[in-house]
């Protein structure tokens, strides 16, 4: 006898997102079956030529699926929250979106809103909590489902997972894997809300004194301060990528400063001899290294202002004077 068929899920979900972190969830709530009544997503950037920026993640993911798309200038505006509350939803569903609901906002679902967050809340609250937990040298991260609060990713949380940062990747492939693992986190909080009475204690409360902040990037944060360590050097180089990338200036005798984007490095076990300072440069042979407070940093990849990113190796062949030359802060 055949099994019998699943039933399609019953919650209604308005989902509420922009970037690329919520369209591995998003897809797989639609592919689970829940009703989306309703996207909702920032408002397309002006493009300023026919090469601008493409539209975002979400509504390109939206538009692909003729799903019915909203994207108010503000989700918290009166008539934004009444065009939400018409579709009678059961829940908001909201992961990388850009703005932060008020309470009448929540209130514009049965049961409020359920978050995905790039972080094991309480740490790293905020718009860029991947980067900020790369940067400071964790070595676990995660993503948390929590029920949203009007105040910044503090809601209780139902669903927390946990994941290794792999010591050599990048910002961007580590989101994209906790992107991927959040389908598990988005599926399991959607399950659990549909069996809530509404009215019980549900998730676990956040301890503010746990609670750390991970603010949006700016571009100079990218600037990289040779006098660190050579392992907050590398944690900031990767967590600098894709955007804003990790900075520095080559400063050689008798030749104008270069700005120069430091595109992958690694720390080698050499100590720094007190000979040499912070950012000095050292060559030998095909391999450049660069003094960081503790040891030297082996450079691989780097890009010169105005020109393609380039190996070591290429880039000392055509610049022989920087064994003579240092980076500056």
């Amino acid at each position: 006898m055949p099994n019998p068929p699943t039933p399609t899920p019953s919650l209604r979900v308005v989902l509420m997102g922009t970037g690329p972190f919520a369209v591995p969830s998003f897809e797989a709530i639609r592919q689970a079956g829940y009703e989306i009544p309703l996207v909702v997503t920032r408002p397309e950037r002006v493009r300023k030529s026919r090469k601008g920026p493409p539209p975002a993640p979400v509504r390109q993911w939206a538009q692909s699926h003729d799903l019915q798309l909203f994207d108010p200038a503000s989700i918290n505006d009166p008539e934004a929250i009444a065009t939400v509350a018409a579709q009678n939803a059961d829940v908001l569903f909201v992961c990388d979106y850009g703005q932060i609901l008020s309470d009448a906002a929540l209130q514009a679902a049965r049961c409020g809103g359920l978050n995905l967050h790039g972080s094991l809340l309480p740490a790293y609250r905020g718009a860029a909590p991947v980067q900020w937990a790369m940067w400071k040298g964790e070595t676990e991260t995660g993503v948390s489902v929590i029920h949203m609060t009007p105040k910044l990713d503090g809601g209780p949380v139902v669903v927390r997972r946990s994941l290794k940062i792999d010591p050599h990747e990048t910002a961007g492939e580590l989101e994209a894997r906790l992107a991927d693992d959040g389908v598990a986190a988005t599926l399991q909080s959607l399950s659990d809300l549909a069996l809530w009475d509404g009215n019980s204690a549900w998730g676990e409360i956040q301890d503010p004194a746990q609670a750390c902040k991970a603010p949006r990037l700016q571009k100079s944060d990218g600037q990289i301060d040779w006098t660190q360590s050579a392992a907050q050097i590398d944690c900031q180089v990767r967590a600098m990528q894709p955007w804003p990338t990790a900075f520095t200036t080559l400063k050689s005798e008798g030749r104008a400063d270069t700005r120069i984007t430091i595109r992958s490095l690694e720390p080698t076990d050499t100590p720094r001899a007190e000979s040499l300072a912070c950012g000095q440069i050292v060559v030998e042979g095909q391999t450049l290294f660069a003094a960081a407070s503790d040891r030297l940093l082996q450079i691989h990849q780097l890009q010169p202002a105005g020109k393609k990113a380039m190996a070591a190796a290429d880039f000392l062949r055509g610049h022989p004077h920087v064994n003579k030359a240092h980076f500056a802060s």
